[in-house]
C-alpha cells in the first residue's frame, strides 16, 4: 500500500514537473518568438542603418567635390584679390602720375593766360583792334557754359595735337610704300612657307615609300644572303613600327642552322660579325658602291667563315672595287693583288705589291 502511494506521489510529481516543463517551454518558445521577431526587427533596422550609411557616404563624396569646388573657388577668388590688389598699385602709380600732369596742365594755363594776353596784342597790331571791340564785332554767345565747354575741349584737342609735324604727308607715303613692301614680302614669306611644308610632305611621303620598299628587299636579300653563308638557318629584319617606317627601330632575327636563338646576344661575337656582314651585302646588293674599303671586319670569325666571306666578296665585283684591310691569310687567297708594308730598316717603310699570278707561283715554289 505504501509503495502504491509513493508510486502515485512520484507519478504526481513526474506529472507536475511534465507540466512545469510544458510551461517552461511555451515561455522558451514565447521568448524565442520574441527573440526571432527582435532579430527580424534588428535586420530591419541593419538594413536601414546600411542605407542610411550607403546615403552618408554618397552625401559625403558630394561634400567632397563641393569642398574641392569651392576650393577652387577660393583659388580663383585669391588670385583675383591679388589682381585687385596689383590693380589698386597700378591705380596708386597712375594717380601719383597724374597728380604730375595736373600740375604741368595748370602751368599750361598760366601759359595759355599769357598766350590769351600776347593774342589781345597781336589783334591789335595785326587788326588794330581792341579785345572790346573784337568782342562787339564777335557773335553773341546764348550759352557760356556750353562755349566754354567747346572752348575747352579745342584747346585740348589743340594741345593733344602736339607739334605741327610739317613732314608728316611725306613720312606717311614713305611709311605706307614701306608697308605695302614689307606685307608683299610677308604674302611672298608665307606662301614659300606652304610651298616648302608641302614639298616637306610629299618628301616625306617619298621617303617613307622608298624606305619600305628598300628594307623590302634588303630583308629579302638578307635572308637569302644569310642562308648561303650559314648554310641553312633563317634570318630577317622588323621593323618596330610599320606605320611609321622613319623612327622606329629595326629588330634583327637570325636562327643559325641546328640553334634556337631568342636574342643576338647568345650569338658568338665570331657570329654576330657574320650576320653583320650578312646586312651590309645585303644593302651592297641593293645598292652597289664602286669603291668600298672593309677594314678588318673578318677579325672576329674563324679561317671557314673568312674564306665564305672573301668568295662572296667576288660576287660584287662586277660593280664595286673592294679594298680590304687583313692579316687573315684565308681572305688574302682570294685578293687578286696585295699590298703590304715593310720596315727593313729602321725609321724606312717600303711597299710591296703583289698580283694573284705571283701568289700561286710563290705558292707552287712552296711545294
Amino acid at each position: 500500500m505504501k509503495d502504491k502511494e509513493s508510486a502515485e506521489r512520484e507519478a504526481q510529481s513526474i506529472k507536475n514537473s511534465i507540466e512545469d516543463s510544458e510551461t517552461a517551454l511555451k515561455q522558451i518558445e514565447i521568448q524565442q518568438k520574441e527573440l526571432s521577431d527582435t532579430i527580424e526587427q534588428r535586420r530591419i533596422t541593419i538594413a536601414e542603418c546600411k542605407q542610411k550609411l550607403d546615403t552618408v557616404k554618397t552625401d559625403i563624396e558630394g561634400f567632397e567635390r563641393d569642398i574641392k569646388k569651392w576650393q577652387q573657388i577660393h583659388s580663383e577668388q585669391e588670385m583675383y584679390v591679388n589682381q585687385l590688389r596689383s590693380g589698386v598699385r597700378d591705380l596708386n602709380e597712375a594717380k601719383e602720375k597724374y597728380s604730375g600732369e595736373i600740375s604741368k596742365a595748370d602751368e599750361r594755363k598760366l601759359s595759355a593766360q599769357r598766350d590769351l594776353d600776347s593774342i589781345v596784342d597781336r589783334l591789335y597790331e595785326v587788326y588794330e583792334l581792341t579785345r572790346s571791340e573784337a568782342e562787339q564785332q564777335a557773335e553773341k554767345i546764348d550759352d557760356m557754359p556750353e562755349a566754354q565747354k567747346k572752348l575747352s575741349e579745342l584747346k585740348s584737342q589743340i594741345r593733344s595735337l602736339g607739334n605741327v609735324n610739317v613732314g608728316a604727308v611725306e613720312e606717311y607715303k614713305e611709311v605706307s610704300e614701306r608697308y605695302e613692301f614689307l606685307s608683299g614680302q610677308l604674302n611672298d614669306v608665307i606662301t614659300s612657307k606652304k610651298e616648302l611644308e608641302d614639298l616637306i610632305d610629299d618628301l616625306t611621303a617619298d621617303m617613307c615609300r622608298i624606305f619600305a620598299e628598300s628594307f623590302t628587299i634588303i630583308n629579302r636579300n638578307f635572308s637569302e644572303i644569310f642562308v648561303e653563308l650559314f648554310g641553312g638557318g633563317k634570318a630577317e629584319l622588323v621593323l618596330l613600327d610599320p606605320e611609321n617606317v622613319l623612327e622606329p627601330g629595326i629588330e634583327i632575327r637570325v636562327a643559325p642552322p641546328g640553334k634556337v636563338i631568342k636574342n643576338l646576344i647568345s650569338l658568338s661575337g665570331g657570329e654576330q660579325s657574320f650576320v653583320a656582314i650578312c646586312i651590309y651585302f645585303a644593302i651592297l646588293r641593293l645598292r652597289p658602291a664602286p669603291f668600298c674599303i672593309l677594314d678588318e671586319i673578318d677579325a672576329a670569325l674563324d679561317e671557314v667563315n673568312v674564306k665564305k666571306y672573301a668568295q662572296y666578296l667576288k660576287n660584287f665585283t662586277d660593280t664595286t672595287q673592294f679594298v680590304l684591310v687583313t692579316h687573315r691569310r684565308s681572305a688574302m687567297e682570294e685578293a687578286n693583288v696585295l699590298y703590304g708594308v715593310t720596315m727593313q730598316e729602321d725609321g724606312i717603310s717600303k711597299l710591296l705589291r703583289m698580283e694573284q699570278s705571283d701568289i700561286e707561283k710563290s705558292a707552287d715554289k712552296e711545294e
